[in-house]
């Protein structure tokens, strides 16, 4: 069971990147990666940590939150077949502002950030999928920087919808709602006229 969800999480992770990556560098990549138990609620990830690992979720969801004039804020959601981390802290080796939560009993598999550059240098199809994975994490922070600005309530939820359906079925609805930047009383009355 364990190593089919490890090489069914490499596949989901690794396609969603860069899907063209030999066998081969995916059983190297797949070599370096440690699974973690998380307990729903618990927290593995904390605000003023530096943080020098990378999660590729195998099962279950887990968000990143920050407080803010002390609310709770979540910035990212992740589930099966993506990746979390906190990119600021692990690459610049500074202080994290984020914490990062289970919202269900979860299993990741992390690996050394340390040593995953360390492959980088060797071997050309992890270096382009560590490539890969900036750009999207890029895209997708422009995109919603974009989008939380200009877009309406209804509109941010149903991208939402379309993007991350995972998203909607399965995290508390207080969590959506400060992910969209929106009240949870815009949120029901959005939810009540969706669709």
């Amino acid at each position: 069971m364990q190593t089919s969800l490890l090489k069914q999480t490499v596949d989901l992770v690794i396609n969603s990147r860069y899907p063209e990556m030999d066998k081969e560098t995916r059983d190297i990549f797949e070599s370096l990666l440690i699974p973690q138990h998380i307990q729903k609620g618990e927290i593995f990830m904390n605000e003023g940590e530096i943080c020098k690992d990378i999660y590729f979720v195998g099962k279950g969801m887990l968000r990143q939150y920050y407080y803010k004039e002390g609310k709770d804020i979540t910035e990212h959601f992740s589930y099966e077949g993506c990746f979390l981390m906190a990119i600021e802290s692990t690459i610049w080796q500074k202080p994290n502002y984020l914490f990062a939560e289970a919202l269900e009993d979860a299993i990741v598999y992390k690996v050394s950030f340390n040593e995953f550059m360390r492959l980088t240098q060797g071997h050309w199809g992890i270096n382009l999928f560590y490539r890969k994975v900036l750009e999207y994490s890029l895209m997708v922070s422009q995109q919603k920087a974009y989008e939380w600005r200009f877009n309406s309530a209804n509109e941010k939820y149903h991208l939402l919808f379309q993007r991350h359906p995972e998203v909607i079925k399965r995290a508390p609805l207080i969590h959506i709602a400060s992910y969209l930047n929106i009240t949870p009383e815009t949120l029901s009355r959005v939810r009540a006229t969706a669709f």
